[in-house]
């Protein structure tokens, strides 16, 4: 009866093992075959919603409609200019509002400006929620060239408003880490490659071509050097890493007091949309989208093309990230005022500097996870209205840690939990026949001492 039952518990075990191989193998299978790429762009609400109005625009054409952006409750809005497009857009879930200049308009203005003389300390852009181009002049333009300006608006109709600014429209020279160089104090803003080789994305304005760049003012700790500058007319530029590598934690960003941020994508923003910026001067700050497509007269040139925010930025930005909900979105350029008083900063669009530069975003799997006490983990995925949106998904910035590999381990989307289940199980099965094998040889030692005794 003894040996009966011990059959049978060796029984149970081995069937119990070969049980947890075949669980571990299925495991293992389903977690490699719905694993991420990592390079495709998470779908956020804004990015959704910025998608349904920019098709509808495309679909619907430049002389039909004004521009698209986000409403305060995050539903896409669509300028329209007659009464079957404004159909049209209802009929895709989104709301219409009727106007009276079209995109044609509205670019035809730009135009016109642009080939007027060059006024250093202005800029423009297209306001689409009042379907006007807003011209502003910072402290910097003269009153006569101001004059000037006003008169050739004037002459455009009555879509053209003219606003004086506080400040002055400046490259912030001088956001996440620091990069240092004789050509002054710029910051990081994304780590890219072209698949070979990593790089930092960062603004063209920080330096030329051959830029040595170093993480302390000592000049011991060398980052990298510039490979390729654009500015003016864009504003963006890669440094290439000393080691050809970014190493670990190459898709997070700094947000300072050693947190950072997850990057899983890039996209361009809408109007309306709530961005995060961060810079090693004034650390993390949020605003909105104001306008897209500004034009900006630098003192150094003029630049095209940028993101305006109402985000504030202050010199040693430069170059800083700005994102949401863990996409990237844009690098700093420029703008007027400060952190104190406020002020409006441009930036420009990631996804038209690494098509131009040839290169991709470093970004995490988008089932990555972080350990950091802020900011709150990213909303994707959720439908929030554009003020309630998140810079995204909490990391460290020195790179992954033990806690984050237990944590990954443990992830039942990732292979580490059916390895453990096949481990297990071959270490039970070794252990019930090292077990039975022990069995046996005592069971020959009794019967053959009892034969011969």
């Amino acid at each position: 009866m003894r040996h009966a039952r011990r059959r049978l518990v060796r029984r149970v075990a081995r069937l119990a093992a070969v049980g947890g191989l075949l669980l571990g193998g299925t495991m293992v299978t389903r977690a490699v075959a719905s694993e991420p790429d990592g390079t495709s762009v998470p779908r956020t609400f804004a990015a959704s919603a910025a998608d349904t109005g920019s098709e509808l625009v495309a679909r619907l054409g430049t002389s039909r409609t004004a521009g698209s952006w986000l409403s305060a409750a995050g539903k896409p809005v669509v300028a329209v200019t007659d009464e079957q497009a404004a159909a049209a857009v209802r009929k895709a879930g989104a709301e219409a509002r009727m106007v009276d200049h079209s995109m044609d308009d509205l670019k035809s203005a730009t135009s016109t400006l642009r080939s007027a003389p060059r006024v250093a300390g202005t800029a423009w852009v297209m306001d689409y929620r009042s379907n006007e181009v807003v011209v502003k002049g910072d402290s910097t333009v003269s009153a006569s060239d101001w004059s000037r300006m006003t008169q050739l608006a004037d002459g455009m109709g009555g879509f053209v408003r003219m606003e004086r600014t506080e400040g002055t429209f400046t490259t912030r020279l001088n956001g996440a880490l620091p990069l240092l160089s004789t050509a002054g104090r710029c910051s990081a803003g994304f780590n890219v490659t072209d698949g070979k080789r990593d790089f930092i994305l960062t603004a063209g304005h920080c330096g030329p071509d051959g830029s040595v760049w170093f993480a302390d003012t000592r000049g011991t700790q060398q980052i990298g050097q510039t490979v390729k500058q654009n500015f003016p007319g864009s504003d963006f530029s890669l440094v290439q890493y000393a080691s050809g590598k970014a190493g670990a934690g190459a898709e997070v960003v700094s947000i300072g007091e050693g947190k950072g941020v997850r990057i899983t994508g890039a996209a361009d923003p809408a109007v309306g949309q709530r961005v995060f910026r961060s810079g090693s001067t004034s650390g993390l700050r949020d605003g909105e989208v104001t306008a897209l497509n500004a034009t900006v007269n630098y003192p150094e040139g003029t630049v095209t093309g940028l993101i305006e925010t109402n985000v504030c930025a202050e010199p040693g930005d430069s170059g800083g990230p700005m994102f949401s909900e863990g996409v990237a979105l844009g690098v700093t350029s420029g703008g007027s005022g400060d952190c104190t008083s406020g002020g409006t900063t441009f930036f420009q669009p990631v996804t038209k500097a690494m098509a131009a530069l040839n290169v991709k975003m470093i970004v995490a799997a988008q089932n990555g996870s972080g350990q950091g006490a802020a900011p709150a983990p990213s909303a994707t995925q959720s439908a929030i209205a554009p003020g309630e949106a998140s810079p995204g998904s909490s990391a460290p910035i020195t790179g992954e840690g033990a806690a984050t590999l237990l944590a990954r381990l443990a992830d039942p989307k990732n292979a580490g939990p059916g390895l453990l289940v096949i481990a297990g199980s071959l270490c039970a099965l070794v252990a019930t026949r090292f077990i039975r094998a022990e069995q046996d040889r005592k069971a020959y030692r009794r019967y053959y001492s009892t034969t011969w005794g």
